[in-house]
């Protein structure tokens, strides 16, 4: 039979998709034309209707069908970049929706219903003359938690998974660290309300968070600082604000990441070491590799957004190469080695057998004098800094979804009073670093609320402080002395360069990153009282750093 038989409907992509399609540099070329139903009305689990577009090549034949499920919106950037790309390389794709967005039918939720929703498509798919039986899902971010939600029981179909800056756990996003994600919470709350509703609509948006995004970061209560900058209240951020416990039955359904710990799906994973998602992602991997499922890895030197963007061609190119190997039984893009990391530093890519390769701890001892070096210095009285909530320690760089994200100039950060840093001499040769690093402290705090935000940094030969990863830990009230605690930061692949100095920064806070500690008891979204810390860090304390010099196997472009 002909496509034609199939698809009475089809029609061109619009031309603004096919516009902007022609300007995605680094494209495999195309093997066919493309074509599209734009519309479809797919039943969810209740019923509601779910809008969907199906994107097809114009040729006859089979073809797998790749499903791509978005809270986002039908339109730019995921009908070129997903529904016109993959139709190009030979492949049905199945653009829609989420219930209560870009049109479908029903009530938004983050999590409740992508699961069963998932299930109804999939039955929809079933009934559909082009539906060949061989399924595969991708997408990223949020479009990312909708693939896990139906990892949860796979249907028969599913072939292959490529999750993109993903997330499975909804909780995690918003307090990660303890502490609430303030900024980045704000900016996906905008983006979920509106992205899906059309460009000016969102434009819109981002600049009316944008002009108050810093007198609602710095007002309290928080859970009423942050209305204006949204254009009204948003029930889910109300509620992640209110419920910061992962116990709590709010968020029963949230995590989704047990689909990883049974699940024979393959399932290539990708991230930046910037990603607001990296830590789970890494994580998913871990727990796909222990279920013997087959997985891959690819970390770049991204963001959240600019995986999507300028990582682009590195992510297409690896994505449509396992939807080949596992739709098509085409295997022959795949690369060689299960994990390929781009290597900080030396900016370069490597090829690992896996992911965290083997390496061993090396000690760096904080010194009153501000260095790091390798032996514990002698008995000194402690090193303090008063964190002021009224004054939060900004945040500088790192994982954004919006703003400077990733490696910036941290000149300005450690000249305040209140972040203290730890410098070591000039390295006499490489230091590899890959994994997460530690920082074991034992610390103090007189109000016995405080934050403990930890950063490594490259410092250059020009003295030029450069953020590589961090990490944060929420104290809570201890017993009387210095509690003995672990900041662990997220992990990086990373090389200080010969010459260059490696800085630890500690400090009482990233605002607005991370929403301030106020000093009090407090629930976050209620609280009216601001009350400065002392912290005190007492001796030793240590940077402990997975360090290695064998952990790379040559890239396949260098073998």
């Amino acid at each position: 039979m002909t496509t034609a038989t199939y698809h009475p409907s089809a029609k061109k992509p619009p031309l603004r998709t096919r516009a902007l399609r022609r300007t995605l540099r680094g494209m495999p070329p195309k093997r066919h034309d493309a074509a599209y139903e734009p519309g479809l009305v797919v039943p969810a689990a209740d019923g509601s209707p779910l809008l969907t577009d199906h994107y097809f090549p114009l040729a006859g034949g089979d073809f797998p069908t790749v499903l791509v499920r978005s809270p986002y919106g039908r339109g730019i950037p995921w009908a070129p970049m997903y529904g016109v790309l993959l139709a190009e390389q030979g492949f049905h794709v199945v653009l829609q929706s989420c219930r209560g967005t870009g049109g479908s039918g029903g009530e938004y939720a983050l999590w409740q219903h992508e699961a069963a929703d998932g299930q109804a498509t999939v039955a929809w798919l079933r009934e559909q003359p082009w539906f060949t039986g061989v399924l595969g899902t991708t997408g990223p971010s949020a479009l990312g938690y909708a693939q896990w939600a139906l990892a949860l029981d796979p249907p028969p179909e599913l072939r292959a998974m490529v999750i993109q800056v993903g997330l499975h756990d909804v909780h995690g996003f918003f307090h990660s660290s303890g502490a609430f994600a303030l900024e980045n919470a704000l900016v996906s709350a905008m983006g979920r309300l509106h992205y899906g509703r059309g460009t000016a609509n969102f434009l819109r948006a981002a600049l009316r968070l944008r002009r108050h995004l810093g007198k609602a970061t710095h007002t309290l209560p928080l859970g009423e600082a942050y209305v204006p900058g949204m254009g009204g209240r948003v029930p889910f951020l109300d509620a992640a604000m209110a419920h910061p416990d992962a116990a709590d039955a709010h968020w029963h359904g949230a995590d989704a990441g047990a689909a990883a710990e049974r699940l024979s799906v393959p399932t290539s994973l990708v991230t930046g070491w910037h990603d607001v998602f990296l830590d789970q992602t890494l994580r998913q991997y871990e727990r796909l590799r222990g279920a013997g499922c087959d997985a891959t890895l690819l970390v770049g030197p991204w963001t959240h957004n600019s995986a999507m963007q300028e990582g682009w061609p590195e992510v297409f190119a690896d994505s449509l190469a396992w939807l080949r190997a596992h739709l098509c039984g085409d295997p022959s893009g795949l690369r060689e080695a299960r994990v390929r990391v781009h290597v900080g530093g030396r900016r370069e890519w490597r090829d690992l057998a896996d992911w965290p390769p083997a390496a061993a701890d090396r000690r760096w001892y904080l010194a009153d004098d501000g260095t790091l070096g390798d032996r514990a210095p002698a008995a000194a009285p402690p090193l303090a800094f008063r964190y002021d909530p009224a004054d939060p320690t900004p945040s500088v760089g790192g994982p954004l979804l919006s703003g400077k994200a990733g490696p910036q100039d941290n000149a300005s950060l450690e000249a305040r009073d209140d972040v203290l840093t730890f410098t070591t001499a000039p390295l006499t040769e490489p230091v590899d670093v890959l994994g997460a690093a530690g920082v074991e402290l034992r610390v103090g705090a007189d109000t016995g609320h405080a934050d403990v935000f930890v950063r490594l940094c490259d410092v250059d030969a020009r003295g030029r402080s450069t953020n590589v990863c961090d990490g944060l830990r929420r104290l809570r009230p201890a017993g009387p002395g210095p509690a003995a605690v672990t900041v662990t930061t997220s992990p990086t692949a990373y090389t200080f360069a010969a010459g260059h100095r490696i800085r630890l920064q500690v400090s009482g806070g990233a605002h607005p990153r991370f929403a301030r500690n106020t000093g009090t008891d407090e629930p976050p979204a209620a609280a009216t009282r601001l009350v400065p810390t002392e912290v005190a860090l007492h001796h030793p304390s240590v940077l402990v750093l997975p360090q290695t010099k064998k952990a790379f196997m040559p890239s396949t472009s260098e073998r």
